[in-house]
């Protein structure tokens, strides 16, 4: 069984496709249950139990360490009537913000 170069790139850049999904997998998670946390301190209800992703860049963080900047979707709700849009940020693995619209509250 012979390998050629063009077979070895082929499975680094499979290889490193599923390293990408996986770790991208970790971090929608992370921002899942801190948006969680952060709607129930707030009093407010995540609708649908998930989070879209919005887009994704490169971006320093404090230490000055490349990272990627993901931005995630949610809807909520305060009284179960009416959905609101809300945002979490995520540097890294590192929560940088969650934002709610303005909303009615109860």
């Amino acid at each position: 069984m012979n390998f050629d170069l063009s077979d070895l790139i082929i499975w680094a850049v499979f290889i490193a496709g599923v390293c990408f999904w996986w770790q991208a997998h970790a971090v929608k998670e992370l921002a899942l249950r801190a948006t969680k946390n952060y709607c129930d301190s707030v009093g407010v209800q995540l609708l649908d139990d998930g989070l879209a992703l919005r887009g994704f860049w490169l971006q320093r963080d404090g230490a000055g360490n490349l990272c990627l900047r993901r931005s995630f979707l949610f809807e909520f709700t305060t009284t179960g009537e009416q959905r609101y849009h809300g945002s979490t940020v995520m540097l890294g693995r590192r929560l940088e913000s969650v934002q709610l619209a303005p909303h009615r509250l109860n």
